[in-house]
C-alpha cells in the first residue's frame, strides 16, 4: 500500500488535534462549539484555514475581526498574530494546513 491513511474526530465537542506532522506539511483539525476559541498566538508557518462547517471569526494583528463561512479558505502569512474563535450559533469545524511544518522554521 503506497498511500497513508489519516483519520480525524467527527464530534461536536471542542476538539483540537494534529492529523499530519511531516516536514513539508502539518495539518490540524479543530472543532469549536459556539463561544469557544483557540489560544491567541503567532502563526508559526504559512497557514491556510479551510472552513468545513459553521463560521469562523478571525482577528489578525490589529485588524477588525472578519468572519468566514463554510467553504472558505483563508491564508494567513507567517508570524501574523491570530485570534481564532466561533461567535456563530452553530459549531465551527476547520482544518489548518501549515507549510512547511513549523519545526522546519525552528531548524533555521
Amino acid at each position: 500500500m503506497l498511500e497513508k491513511l489519516y483519520t480525524y474526530a467527527t464530534n461536536n465537542e471542542k476538539h483540537i488535534e494534529k492529523i499530519v506532522d511531516d516536514d513539508v506539511v502539518m495539518i490540524n483539525h479543530m472543532v469549536l462549539p459556539t463561544g469557544e476559541s483557540v489560544p491567541s498566538h503567532y502563526a508559526d508557518s504559512h497557514v491556510h484555514m479551510i472552513i468545513a462547517r459553521g463560521t469562523l471569526t478571525l482577528e489578525l494583528n490589529d485588524q477588525e475581526p472578519h468572519t468566514y463561512p463554510r467553504g472558505s479558505i483563508v491564508n494567513v502569512p507567517y508570524h501574523t498574530y491570530m485570534k481564532i474563535r466561533n461567535e456563530s450559533d452553530e459549531t465551527t469545524e476547520f482544518f489548518v494546513v501549515k507549510t512547511p511544518s513549523p519545526r522546519v522554521y525552528k531548524k533555521n
